[in-house]
């Protein structure tokens, strides 16, 4: 496959990126010869990466969903964004309500540009380009705040974006920020990949490819998860169940069973309210 993507300034196409990495697994194309070499590596290895980045997309589609639908959210500020796929989250909001805003932040230099392209137009939604490690500065981003209220619920949603974030960064307290400067009754929708049941060897080439790539991978406990909703209200992951978080492919699934897939357990994921 021949390498004829625009590079935006400020893009090493040499050096595999997550957010390139994450569009291939999903069959997109907004990657290069780095980016799939890397991708055909851990594959080899892992071959349920491909189910697991769908059922991490899955989630994030479903909870989007549920909140624009059931609980009225109107207000959608996606962290960590990544490359445009099918199904974006302005996409899902705005089938539900047309009204829906949404502004999407990464600080990957190509998901800002195909997005921007993507975007051009649109009235309801915006891209900024920054890093989740400086939360000011995306919730002090004058575009942000034209397009959202800060004052009415938002929903944050950060899926598949923590684990390159480092302890040494303080994640939980980067999400903390965030929601602290939410009103009350936002919601948070977060998924993370886990350490948890996987084989150790597994996880020791999947953190490998990520040691070349533009950002290092970092894979956590369910406890260690579980952290970033405290202080929040976490909702049921499907009717009947108690409050918990749940592997990505359980949340809001109609079938269980089908749900509990090899490449869902890589993951983690919940949604919570604000009290």
């Amino acid at each position: 496959m021949a390498d004829d993507l625009r590079v935006p300034p400020g893009v090493d196409p040499g050096t595999p990126s997550p957010a390139r990495l994450y569009d291939y697994y999903l069959g997109g194309t907004n990657n290069f010869e780095a980016d799939r070499l890397a991708a055909e590596k851990i594959t080899a290895l892992i071959p349920e990466l491909q189910d697991m980045a769908w059922a991490n997309r899955g989630f994030h589609q479903r909870a989007v969903r549920w909140l624009a639908a059931e609980q009225g959210i109107r207000q959608f500020l996606d962290v960590g964004s990544g490359l445009p796929t099918v199904g974006n989250t302005h996409e899902v909001a705005q089938k539900v309500n047309p009204d829906a805003r949404v502004v999407y932040v990464d600080n990957d230099p190509m998901a800002i540009a195909h997005a921007g392209d993507l975007l051009a137009g649109s009235r309801n939604t915006a891209v900024i380009q920054a890093d989740m490690r400086d939360p000011d500065s995306v919730l002090k981003d004058p575009r942000a705040r034209e397009l959202i209220d800060f004052d009415e619920p938002v929903a944050l949603v950060i899926t598949a974006v923590l684990h390159f974030i480092a302890d040494g960064s303080d994640p939980w307290g980067l999400v903390a920020h965030f929601m602290d400067a939410l009103a009350p009754g936002s919601h948070l929708v977060l998924s993370h990949g886990t350490s948890d049941g996987i084989p150790p060897q597994s996880i020791a080439a999947f953190l490998a490819v990520y040691e070349n790539a533009s950002e290092r991978g970092y894979a956590r406990t369910r406890a260690e998860i579980e952290r970033f909703f405290d202080g929040l209200e976490l909702v049921p992951p499907w009717p009947g169940a108690a409050p918990a978080v749940v592997h990505v492919g359980e949340w809001g699934a109609e079938d269980l069973a089908l749900a509990d897939s090899d490449g869902s357990r890589w993951s983690y994921c919940g949604v919570a309210r604000r009290p």
